[in-house]
């Protein structure tokens, strides 16, 4: 089946995710087929603020760090001790972000990519709200839609994060763990269905969580998961969870990221 087919039949044993045009309406996609980034969906984040994980990394525009080439997205992470606004850093990498450019209340997101590991590598698909109506992180939320850590390679983690304003923050979620190899051998189809009250996580159409208890401070559930979110797409260096990277981590390490789709019940 072309990978690029917007109308996808995935028939897995067990409970698994199935589209039809007469359910799921298309959107917002990417399917990085041009030659450049398309800033009129993705904006590119520069900084050294580490995310507030004590992260080791830069981000940059350049295109050593964000680029697209052969019809994929990729986000390298290089240890270049690159210097931005009069910050050096050993590591530079990308963040990009569809905030003002692709903004969504429920639908399905489904990411297909391809992942790097090695200690202190932090690959992430996750989403934040844009109005951070019920008050700032984590209050008004944040879904971790795929996060790996480099030095468990074969496992990812789906989270919420929600509750009061940090650090009253509270998060729940668990991991998915591949039977065999690991997420950097092939490419993989990171996806969730979120609808009013329940999120759901699937792993190539199959799925393996449902969340549906939740809660904010600043509101009544489901709370702070009925606002509107954009998507991030990112690949941070050490950090809190990860650590840092070791002699074994292979630089530079690569996010390679085959399309992003964006669908809604059409009915």
């Amino acid at each position: 089946m072309p990978r690029k087919l917007f109308l996808l039949c995935l028939l897995i044993s067990g409970p698994s995710l199935t589209i039809y045009a007469a359910e799921w309406k298309l959107v917002w996609a990417d399917e990085f087929d041009g030659k450049s980034l398309d800033y009129s969906k993705w904006g590119v984040e520069v900084n050294a603020f580490g995310g507030g994980n004590g992260e080791m990394q830069i981000y940059t525009d350049r295109l050593e760090n964000v680029r697209v080439q052969n019809g994929q997205l990729i986000i390298e992470a290089r240890k270049d001790g690159y210097a931005e606004s009069g910050t050096k850093r050993d590591y530079s990498s990308g963040r990009i972000r569809s905030k003002h450019r692709g903004e969504w209340r429920y639908g399905r997101i489904d990411v297909r990519a391809k992942l790097p590991i090695g200690k202190g590598i932090w690959p992430a698909i996750w989403m934040l709200p844009t109005d951070n109506a019920y008050g700032t992180w984590a209050a008004s939320g944040e879904i971790d839609i795929m996060e790996l850590v480099g030095h468990e390679p074969d496992t990812y983690h789906g989270t919420l994060h929600y509750g009061g304003k940090w650090p009253n923050n509270k998060h729940t979620g668990k991991p998915f763990k591949l039977a065999s190899g690991t997420f950097a051998d092939a490419f993989h189809v990171f996806s969730i269905v979120w609808q009013k009250g329940k999120i759901e996580w699937y792993l190539d159409g199959k799925l393996w969580q449902t969340q549906e208890k939740w809660q904010s401070e600043g509101g009544k559930f489901p709370a702070p998961f009925d606002q509107r979110f954009h998507l991030l797409i990112n690949l941070a260096v050490g950090g809190n969870w990860p650590g840092p990277p070791d002699a074994k981590t292979r630089f530079p390490a690569r996010l390679l990221v085959d399309y992003v789709r964006v669908y809604q019940w059409s009915k």
